[in-house]
């Protein structure tokens, strides 16, 4: 089969590698669409921490943001899965520690991440093979787009999740780009009253166009109380910002990851009596986001600026943008 390969730093291309087998336990899907993050392109450039860590070398084959149709079951996987629109969960626990076993197998020391650590190729390929246990069905509702959509969504359902807002609340997402856009949507979609802070104009312009009204810069935002500030960018500098901004006695949220250490003075955490939570993984969310996507509370289309094929994808990665590009920040590659 066709699959892209990162054989090193800013080196990828298309290449023919082993299909993927159905071994006890997992399934084998046709990949019809998948989706690049952040991720991908520090694997691509090998800035991401893991080669550092020793969880990820080179060649790499990425992919975690993905939708298919299940072609074949391995042994002990029941049968009524061919045929099936799945998506799947990137973190894929051991299974047997105490994390796992408690139902946090997305932060087992030991786990594989689909595309990213561990060696288990992921889903820019025509294959991939993912454990049974990761699998979710797609409903109708969520057609092949918004399914590739569904692991980026659910990390912006569980920062909203955790940032426990009611219907009225006023919430700042710092950061316009995937996860900040999700992030603000799924806000707006329980109730709250959504203000963005953007950085570049063009990421401020389209979080305007697709319905946002409170689009800030850093310079431009206003002095109000913030039940809720959700940490979505990747600037070393946000972390402290957000803890300044929030309301006594609220909560802060953070789901952005800087290449650099990100400082915070506990002092004020503690004198203003903030609550701070990390989000690490979609897993927990997963199933929480197919239903808000068919229930059309939340459609994640409009951040997709483009849908590319396997051969388009290096350029892509190496910083392009294919000509007729819309204005978001997402690129699909349909297989």
């Amino acid at each position: 089969m066709r699959a892209l390969v990162i054989t090193g730093a800013r080196e990828a291309a298309v290449q023919d590698v082993p299909a993927p087998v159905a071994v006890p336990g997992e399934v084998v899907v046709d990949v019809k669409r998948s989706g690049i993050c952040g991720t991908d392109i520090e694997l691509f450039t090998g800035e991401q921490p893991y080669f550092d860590t020793g969880h990820t070398s080179f060649p790499v084959r990425i992919g975690h943001e993905w939708m298919g149709v299940v072609s074949a079951v391995g042994e002990g996987v029941d049968a009524a899965w061919l045929g099936a629109r799945v998506t799947g969960d990137t973190m894929l626990g051991c299974g047997k520690c105490r994390l796992c076993r408690t139902g946090r197998g997305y932060v087992c020391e030991s786990r594989t991440e689909l595309g990213i650590r561990g060696g288990r190729p992921g889903a820019l390929a025509e294959q991939v093979a993912v454990p049974e246990t990761a699998l979710h069905r797609l409903p109708d509702s969520v057609d092949d787009a918004m399914g590739a959509m569904v692991e980026p969504g659910g990390n912006a359902y569980r920062a909203v999740q955790v940032a426990a807002l009611d219907p009225g609340d006023r919430c700042l997402v710092l950061g316009a780009g995937t996860i900040g856009l999700l992030c603000g949507l799924f806000a707006r979609a329980a109730g709250a009253e959504v203000h963005l802070l953007g950085r570049s104009e063009r990421s401020q312009d389209f979080a305007r166009a697709i319905g946002f009204e409170h689009v800030w810069t850093r310079e431009t935002l206003p002095d109000l109380g913030w039940d809720a500030v959700i940490e979505a960018s990747n600037a070393q500098q946000l972390p402290a910002t957000a803890l300044d901004l929030v309301e006594p006695g609220k909560r802060v949220v953070y789901i952005g990851l800087a290449g650099t250490p990100s400082l915070i003075d506990t002092r004020n955490l503690v004198l203003a009596d903030v609550t701070a939570v990390g989000v690490l993984s979609a897993s927990p969310g997963l199933a929480g986001t197919i239903e808000t996507y068919a229930a059309g509370a939340v459609d994640p289309r409009p951040l997709v600026a483009a849908t590319l094929s396997l051969d388009e994808l290096p350029m892509v990665l190496a910083g392009g943008r294919p000509q007729g590009s819309g204005a978001g920040p997402k690129f699909h590659v349909r297989i």
